[in-house]
């Protein structure tokens, strides 16, 4: 698929909502919430990419790799990347509405699926937007993980069910909405949670839970002990508290707390295959992206979320050539070093 071409329909499809920038790094959409902004100034969106802009990776080609394997185990799944789709939703208020939320969701997961890979869903203000998602999961077999935002417990306890009826390979929660405009103005309670709470929901399920929103080493462990599967090292992309730091900020300090207990996932600024590679050389054994999918959504469907996926999978293959990576599940912190 011509990227370009796909840029051109998702700018004319997004308009007003998203400028499709030739780098999505929040300065033209600075406190659009609702939006594809960041929140307030815009800083915390931004300090995702400048998090990974501050690492460089060191070239190398002497070196006896001659093919690297980017696929990774995931919630006892083989994936062809460590990269997945990140739970959105909001497609009216946040990107226009030229797509339902309901087809939004299907081209991300069905694109996902298509790339050898899996997409998550979202959950928001209208319960149809988590219902959708998990539909299109179900008819997959599965293949996806819904994400829950932090309602009152009654609420997060059924939608768990909802997300086991469809045969989810996992089920998350994304704590970091505990914060977001956009659920306060449609009347929807969302707060944050005690490690009790968290600790009832993950015990009530027999699937792995994720917990989406863990910014420091404390609240890692405070996830592992409460039975977390996987957490997600997100800001939520800078759309819930200014002036947070970025992802690839914080991230070594809490792998260096919690890696090989729990599966690390990481959210914010991954705009190419390179960021993937900085991120796992970091310490995920896994990133979500967001917004560039969003922009493929409107693009080309799920042909276009499936192509952009491809795109980065052939920039990471070529990165890890470059650095003498041979596998995505085992990458060294030194292919990188610290920018000056």
């Amino acid at each position: 698929m011509d990227m370009a071409q796909l840029r051109k329909t998702a700018r004319e499809a997004m308009k007003g909502y998203c400028r499709v920038c030739p780098v999505c790094d929040g300065r033209a959409c600075a406190g659009e919430v609702p939006g594809m902004g960041g929140a307030g100034t815009g800083r915390a969106f931004g300090a995702n990419l400048e998090a990974l802009a501050a690492w460089r990776l060191n070239l190398r080609t002497i070196h006896a790799v001659k093919e690297a394997d980017t696929s990774v185990e995931l919630f006892g799944k083989t994936l062809s990347m460590p990269v997945l789709a990140a739970p959105m939703t909001g497609v009216v208020y946040n990107m226009g509405g030229k797509i339902a939320e309901d087809a939004f969701a299907e081209m991300i997961v069905a694109g996902a699926l298509a790339a050898g890979t899996v997409g998550c869903c979202g959950d928001g203000a209208d319960p149809a937007m988590y219902e959708g998602g998990v539909r299109s999961i179900a008819a997959r077999g599965g293949q996806g993980v819904p994400f829950i935002k932090p309602r009152a417990q009654e609420a997060v306890l059924a939608l768990v069910r909802r997300a086991e009826e469809a045969g989810a390979m996992a089920v998350g929660m994304d704590v970091d909405g505990a914060g977001l405009i956009t659920m306060a103005l449609k009347g929807q309670p969302v707060s944050p949670k005690t490690f009790v709470e968290i600790k009832e929901i993950t015990a009530s399920t027999r699937l792995p839970f994720v917990i989406k929103g863990v910014m420091t080493p404390d609240e890692a462990q405070l996830a592992v002990g409460a039975g977390a599967a996987a957490i997600v090292v997100s800001n939520h992309g800078g759309r819930v508290l200014d002036h947070t730091p970025g992802a690839a900020e914080v991230l070594p300090e809490i792998a260096a707390r919690v890696k090989g207990r729990v599966a690390i996932l990481a959210d914010g600024g991954v705009r190419s295959g390179a960021d993937v590679l900085k991120l796992l050389a970091l310490g995920a054994d896994a990133v979500l992206v967001g917004r560039p999918l969003a922009v493929a959504a409107f693009g080309g469907g799920a042909e276009g979320v499936a192509a952009w996926l491809g795109k980065v999978r052939s920039e990471l293959l070529s990165a890890m050539l470059l650095t003498g990576t041979a596998s995505a599940r085992e990458v060294s912190a030194d292919i990188l070093s610290k920018a000056p």
